[in-house]
């Protein structure tokens, strides 16, 4: 489904990504870890089009998107979680919700959609009519990736849907990110709680300083002695 071919990156002078090379399949998880700084939410960036490659390719579904624009990119059927959630405080849930569909016309498809969305996360259904600032940092996460069901994604970048979230609140985002797949969406994850990220993905890619330096079926790199000693804590 979705390819990057020997990506490079460079903020100014800085070479973020240095020629990574990732593919994933329809209808896997596939889970990006490594570092602060290793390069993770540059690469869901550059795929979104927010970020420019100087070098490589970047295929969805057999097509170039590296020069595709943001919007384009989501009409394609990408849609993007950034880190921090950044919904739009002032408005509604239900204003956040219904942005998420913007680039769509299928009205009738829309409001099926916004009912599978409040059966992942009732709590938004509760809330529909209250300023999205006024949630809890769960509930906003939870919105965020609403938000960005809503355009009917085929491919869905999660950048750390558990940054800042209590233990409790972190394994019922990584329950739902497990629906979100068994309802047919391909997910490519990025997350700091990388043996939580490895024990739902199918395939993981080990990032430092903007190479790959490892790729693997997620239950072997969860029993790698390399990664156990640099990411998961023995």
């Amino acid at each position: 489904m979705l390819a990057l071919n020997d990506l490079h990156v460079f903020y100014g002078a800085v070479h973020a990504l240095k020629g990574v090379t990732i593919n994933v399949d329809p209808g896997k998880i596939v889970t990006l870890i490594g570092a602060n700084g290793a390069g993770k939410s540059t690469i869901l960036r550059t795929i979104s089009g927010l970020t420019r490659p100087s070098k490589g390719k970047l295929l969805f579904m057999n097509k170039d998107i590296s020069s595709v624009a943001p919007h384009n990119i989501v009409k394609l059927g990408i849609s993007h979680v950034p880190e921090g959630r950044i919904i739009f405080a002032n408005l509604t849930v239900m204003d956040n919700l219904e942005l998420g569909a913007y680039v769509r016309k299928d009205t009738a498809e829309i409001g099926r959609d916004l009912e599978k969305v409040f059966k992942l996360f009732p709590r938004l259904k509760d809330r529909m009519k209250q300023n999205a600032g006024t949630l809890s940092g769960g509930e906003q996460q939870m919105l965020a990736m609403g938000r960005g069901l809503m355009s009917k994604p085929k491919l869905l970048l999660l950048d750390e849907p558990s940054l800042g979230l209590a233990p409790i609140l972190v394994k019922d985002i990584f329950t739902t990110i497990c629906e979100i797949r068994q309802r047919g969406t391909t997910i490519l994850l990025v997350e700091q709680n990388a043996r939580m990220a490895l024990s739902i993905a199918d395939e993981g890619y080990v990032l430092e300083t903007g190479k790959i330096v490892l790729q693997d079926a997620a239950k072997n790199l969860l029993h790698n002695e390399q990664v156990q000693k640099a990411y998961l804590g023995g």
